[in-house]
């Protein structure tokens, strides 16, 4: 059984299905385990989170053992719209590495401050040499992987405003995901989703990629105007600019905490994030290392228009036995201001504490049974009066996309949509 101590923290099997297995068996899952895939993927200042995120946590559910290393001095990193990540590694520390693929998010300055990252540029030119996997999404394709004249005789997409840029180092396509060769690229925020799993096809194959996929609860129409299904519609109304409380905990679904966050400060609503642990840093269930704003005990102190929680099992199940949250959100339906949860949220915090009574919502598919009122639990995004929710990651966009319709209209979150590339512009 000492062979268990090198299996890696992404495994699907447990100790016990590993123990039960045939010796063969176990030597072809311990092979395969030693083999998992190593993906670099750099941070900045001002590195879109959505994009860096997403493309984490999707790699990681494929099992891929991914770095997130930081071309700053220090490893957290000052991401666009107030969002705080702390990487695994000083990108210093990867150079003796070698990566089955490395991929740069976006973001402006984000992309600009990889670009001009020595130590990064000098690792990607000796994966392109190599003939090693290598992708980037929305600014960075542009530049920082055009002007190190890794995308010569290649086609390649970027984000809209980029285009021209790229022109002059690629051969420029409005593909969502472009795939040339060993180089991915993709878009912007909006086709995050597409990219990640593109790249776990390119690592894994399709049959994995599926696998990955299916959870996610993607959308089947990308590009196209998004729907939600709102009953006992009410006006959401706040008095001058929406404050709104977004709890963070370990184990919360990063995909889901980041997108919320960052599509409603793009809105320009003033999110706090609230960490409900004893420290502003969480680890998160993919492991990305995110900090708060400040501890639940202060932002208890405030008064929000809206609490909004995302999903992730562990994350779920901290909100559920924190009784200052759960007070917060009873307080916010007596008095009849909005709150909302994606995910495992609606079952596993809202429900058992009777915050769903006489509401219709959904909650992620595993954990709909959990609702006493199933009949809605089908739609991608429910509104019930006050009350917002949605089922997972893949729906996180058209979630948070949903709050700023109620907050703002349907022209503003349409126009973000469309700035996201969410929905073709």
């Amino acid at each position: 059984m000492a062979l268990i101590r090198h299996l890696t923290p992404h495994s699907h099997f447990s100790i016990i299905k590993f123990a039960s297995l045939s010796h063969r068996s176990r030597f072809r899952f311990v092979t395969m385990a030693s083999a998992s895939k190593k993906v670099l993927v750099p941070i900045a200042n001002g590195t879109e989170p959505m994009e860096a995120v997403i493309t984490i946590d999707i790699l990681r559910r494929a099992g891929a053992d991914v770095t997130v290393a930081s071309v700053e001095k220090q490893l957290r990193v000052d991401a666009c719209h107030g969002v705080k990540i702390i990487a695994d590694s000083l990108i210093s520390h990867c150079c003796d590495t070698v990566f089955d693929l490395i991929t740069l998010p976006g973001g402006m300055p984000g992309a600009a401050n990889l670009k001009n990252c020595e130590v990064l540029e000098t690792l990607m030119k000796k994966q392109a040499a190599a003939g090693r996997l290598y992708a980037a999404h929305c600014a960075s394709p542009a530049v920082a992987l055009g002007s190190w004249g890794l995308l010569n005789g290649l086609k390649a997409t970027c984000y809209p405003s980029f285009m021209e840029q790229l022109a002059s180092s690629a051969t420029a396509v409005e593909s969502r995901v472009q795939l040339d060769g060993r180089v991915v690229t993709s878009r912007g925020p909006g086709t995050t989703m597409e990219f990640a799993v593109k790249l776990v096809e390119q690592l894994y194959g399709k049959d994995k990629a599926s696998e990955v996929s299916g959870p996610l609860i993607l959308r089947s129409n990308h590009g196209e105007e998004y729907t939600i299904k709102e009953l006992n519609p009410m006006k959401w109304t706040f008095d001058c600019c929406p404050q709104i409380l977004v709890p963070i905990a370990n184990g919360s679904e990063e995909m889901e905490a980041v997108m919320i966050i960052d599509i409603l400060r793009r809105a320009k609503a003033n999110v706090v994030v609230a960490s409900v642990e004893d420290k502003l840093e969480i680890v998160a269930s993919r492991k990305v290392k995110l900090e708060a704003d400040m501890l639940l005990d202060e932002a208890a102190k405030l008064s929000f228009d809206l609490i909004v929680l995302p999903g992730g099992l562990g994350g779920a199940q901290a909100f559920s036995k924190s009784e200052k949250l759960v007070n917060l959100l009873k307080k916010q339906r007596e008095t009849n201001r909005p709150y909302g949860a994606i995910c495992a949220s609606p079952a596993l915090v809202l429900e058992p504490h009777d915050l769903l009574q006489g509401k219709k919502a959904t909650a992620f598919p595993a954990l709909c049974d959990k609702l006493s009122d199933k009949s809605e639990v089908e739609n991608r995004v429910v509104v019930d009066g006050n009350l917002i929710t949605s089922r997972g990651p893949g729906t996180s966009m058209e979630f948070g996309l949903a709050i700023v319709e109620k907050l703002f209209g349907r022209d503003k979150a349409l126009d973000l949509a469309k700035i996201m590339l969410f929905v073709q512009p």
